[in-house]
């Protein structure tokens, strides 16, 4: 039961970097920093928004853009770090 649960907070830390980097690929986009006609660029931007875009879209329809800023990856950050700390509590006790 414990390496189910060191799993499972395993892959909530990795989509936590997953969506750390999904935010800033996205400023980076928006800034004009990196030119998204590279394929490289394109295919790991592509990569992340469909990994991440499955949690953000709830979150941002109950939640407006406030003076046009997208806080919908805050709210998930948030949410994924409290799920990270109730699985260390109730499932593993002291880790």
């Amino acid at each position: 039961m414990n390496s189910l649960i060191i799993l499972i907070d395993n892959i909530i830390y990795l989509y936590s970097i997953v969506l750390v980097i999904n935010i800033v690929l996205s400023w980076l986009t928006t800034f004009d920093i990196i030119n998204i006609s590279n394929r490289f660029v394109y295919a790991v931007l592509e990569a992340s928004y469909k990994l991440t875009d499955p949690l953000l879209n709830p979150i941002r329809r109950v939640m407006p853009n406030i003076g046009g800023l997208d806080f919908s990856p805050v709210i998930l950050f948030l949410l994924l770090g409290f799920l990270r700390n109730l699985l260390r509590e109730y499932g593993l006790g002291l880790l």
